[in-house]
């Protein structure tokens, strides 16, 4: 894996986006740690999931893409397969809910991919995206469970780390294990020394307790603001990944993402959804207490339904 790692940092080169990574004193003084926050949400299409469509897309062969790709998401993969379909000059449909927040479905279409509602249709999304690819000759390019989607996903921590300097934790979002792998596969490769931790919403926390178990768990349509995390369970591949490299998994309440993205949006200018906020989080609120340490956290996404953030923010005033 750590082949295909370095295999994908020379392919996104010149592709993605080399986001930053922010730094805030005030976050510094309120949790007692050295924060590095990578920068996702200014990644094309808004959010690290770019990097994982590109990196598998772009290597497929002149046959393979003149027949098109097919995915299933409930946003931010589905623009990343989008965005990078029309760069690639590739067709593309994506299999989402009717449900997915407003922005990532106009963002998706406008990228020019084919929007299929598999919730109205009464299939389960995966395999109506493997029905498509067998009626259309496409490829199923999934959101997490490859491992050149791994591997491109990683490269955000890569950078995170060459340019924050070796990290003595970094924080994680984690929906189907994707970003936590490779993250913590680049972790390994660089800074060895560092705890890679996955964060995820409390209802839905199927990756903790596959962590504990060994065994893939699920959480059924957990009831959370942060649609990317809804993912039921990892798949084998991110589970093996995860259990090899992380070294833990925590979970958060969904009031504290709310209290992250208002620190985030406010003091930082940063916009962030609910399931970028998941990394930081803990730190922010007090549920991990790592005072004198240099914490990284990834900030996934920023495509957020604004009307939806405001609502949030209303219910929740801030401190």
């Amino acid at each position: 894996m750590i082949g295909r790692l370095l295999g994908a940092r020379e392919r996104l080169r010149g592709v993605a986006h080399v986001t930053p990574a922010a730094t805030s004193r005030t976050l510094d003084a309120r949790t007692g740690a050295r924060v590095f926050l990578k920068a996702e949400n200014l990644q094309r299409m808004g959010a690290f999931k770019f990097r994982g469509a590109y990196n598998a897309i772009s290597q497929l062969d002149e046959t393979v893409r003149a027949r098109g790709v097919v995915a299933y998401s409930s946003g931010n993969h589905a623009q990343a397969v989008a965005l990078v379909s029309k760069i690639l000059d590739i067709r593309a449909t994506i299999v989402m809910p009717s449900t997915a927040p407003a922005a990532k479905l106009e963002a998706t279409r406008g990228y020019g991919a084919e929007v299929v509602h598999y919730d109205l249709a009464g299939e389960d999304r995966a395999e109506m995206a493997a029905r498509i690819a067998r009626e259309r000759g496409m490829t199923v390019i999934p959101p997490f469970d490859h491992p050149d989607i791994v591997a491109g996903q990683g490269t955000a921590a890569c950078e995170l780390i060459e340019s924050a300097g070796p990290l003595d934790v970094l924080l994680v979002p984690l929906g189907g294990g994707g970003l936590l792998s490779g993250s913590a596969l680049a972790a390994r490769h660089l800074a060895p020394s560092c705890r890679v931790i996955g964060v995820e919403p409390e209802t839905g926390d199927d990756g903790a307790r596959s962590f504990r178990s060994g065994r893939l768990e699920r959480a059924e349509r957990p009831d959370t603001i942060a649609d990317g995390a809804r993912t039921p369970s990892l798949s084998e591949l991110t589970l093996a990944l995860v259990r090899r490299y992380a070294h833990d998994v925590v979970t958060v309440p969904d009031d504290a993402l709310v209290e992250t993205m208002r620190f985030l949006w406010e003091r930082m200018k940063l916009v962030v959804e609910p399931t970028g906020a998941l990394g930081l989080a803990p730190l922010l609120t007090g549920r991990l207490r790592l005072e004198g340490k240099r914490v990284g956290s990834i900030l996934s996404g920023g495509n957020v339904d604004l009307s939806l953030a405001l609502d949030l923010f209303r219910r929740q005033p801030g401190r």
